[in-house]
């Protein structure tokens, strides 16, 4: 049986691989290291169908190294230490370490990242390991600041259509089909910035039309997209175009659709880590202090999926979902930190005023270190009115309340202690 198109045309040097210019293109970090013939370990992170496979093939073939793949759904910590073990036997003095790429490193569990640890600093092997995931959230710290972290992009509109046009004229079976492209938004939108996504829609369309001669159209696209929706990569479009949706559906407060987006996840078998981590941040993002009691809750909602697993796990997720669509929203922590980090990067590092520092030596109290500091419990109320931000922007607001009968509330305390600051 042949291979899919995506491997047929999986590229096998630098220059015909397609995307990510930042770490490859002229110049670029990634490719200077490559081309020097020398790497560190690093962690690829994107979404599926960038090149992140691609590209740890690449290297290995470009370095003339050893090359071994693990999966992280399938293989546990002795098909790990097997594999260094193999590496560690076939390393020649004049040879670069052999490369361990680990495909959705972020699925190990601590114990098989931990058994990765001395082989890597070691430099018996150089990982490269590629994830979906914030690798802040899913790699042990010790492997993590043993590695690069290098963050791959979704191909753009250009990206797209250059390897439409390249499998078109390129494949051996896609050249023997007359092939012309009236439209091609649809196929485009549908793909999500997924190059094998793009390349199974386009093989699927090609293969239900069994003519010779091809035209390819936005109709023609959707039509055969709805006869087959799970044909072109069921795992990319769950993972990203539904955990969208169920997050917009949480907040817009519409718990029956944010309930059926949930389902078509689980019966997608998506990660039930990942939907558990996707609630706790729209707590804190989209229901904030209009119900501080959502974060608490999807946060026990986590704990409990992580203890009981599937099938029970669905119940926890579903209370936890109908619970965050049906309270009240409110984003102001969320734009009250995104307004403090563009105040910081734009005035940059402003002294502490002195009555705010700590002084515990004699030469900072001499300095006027936390002089004419007042201890607010020592005052009625627990407050006195000070000031507690830099001179330069000791006026400035960046929380602002939002219209609901918590922060009305939590207004009314501000304008109660600070007048006219808060109005």
């Amino acid at each position: 049986m042949a291979a899919p198109l995506a491997e047929r045309l999986r590229p096998q040097t630098l220059d015909d691989y397609i995307g990510q210019k930042h770490l490859v293109g002229p110049d670029a970090v990634l490719r200077k290291m490559i081309e020097s013939g020398h790497i560190s370990s690093f962690i690829l992170w994107g979404p599926p169908g960038v090149g992140k496979t691609t590209l740890a093939q690449i290297i290995a073939h470009k370095l003339e190294t050893p090359f071994y793949t693990l999966s992280a759904v399938t293989s546990g910590v002795k098909d790990v230490r097997e594999v260094i073990e193999k590496a560690r036997s076939n390393r020649f003095f004049t040879q670069a370490s052999p490369i361990l790429f680990i495909d959705e490193i972020h699925r190990f569990s601590k114990s098989q990242q931990d058994s990765l640890l001395g082989a890597v600093e070691q430099g018996t092997v150089t990982l490269i390991g590629a994830t979906t995931e914030n690798p802040s959230f899913e790699v042990i710290r010790p492997l993590l600041s043993r590695c690069q972290l290098y963050v791959l992009k979704s191909l753009t509109k250009e990206d797209l259509l250059e390897l439409l046009y390249k499998a078109v004229e390129r494949d051996t079976f896609l050249r023997t089909k007359n092939i012309k492209f009236r439209e091609t938004d649809a196929i485009l939108r549908y793909s999500g910035g997924d190059a094998r996504k793009l390349l199974n829609i386009l093989e699927l369309i090609v293969e239900a039309d069994g003519t010779d001669h091809v035209l390819i159209t936005d109709s023609t696209v959707v039509e055969r997209l709805q006869q087959n929706p799970l044909a072109y990569d069921k795992d990319g479009e769950i993972h990203y175009d539904i955990i969208s949706a169920f997050i917009k559906s949480i907040r817009g407060s519409d718990p029956d659709a944010a309930l059926y987006w949930l389902a078509r996840m689980i019966e997608g078998g998506e990660d039930p880590s990942f939907i558990a981590r996707r609630l706790v941040i729209s707590a804190s993002e989209d229901i904030g202090l209009a119900n501080p009691n959502a974060l608490l809750l999807a946060n026990a909602a986590f704990d409990a999926v992580m203890k009981i697993g599937w099938p029970e796990g669905r119940i926890p997720l579903a209370e936890a979902t109908v619970y965050l669509a049906t309270s009240p929203k409110s984003n102001s922590a969320y734009n009250g930190i995104n307004e403090a980090l563009q105040l910081v990067r734009h005035t940059g590092n402003l002294p502490v005023p002195l009555h705010l520092r700590n002084a515990p030596t004699q030469l900072m109290q001499e300095l006027g270190y936390s002089k004419g500091y007042k201890y607010a419990h020592n005052y009625s109320g627990n407050f006195v009115e000070q000031q507690f931000l830099p001179d330069e922007i000791m006026n400035k607001r960046i929380w602002f309340a939002q219209e609901n009968a918590a922060e009305s509330k939590l207004q009314e305390r501000m304008i109660q202690l600070w007048k006219e600051r808060y109005k």
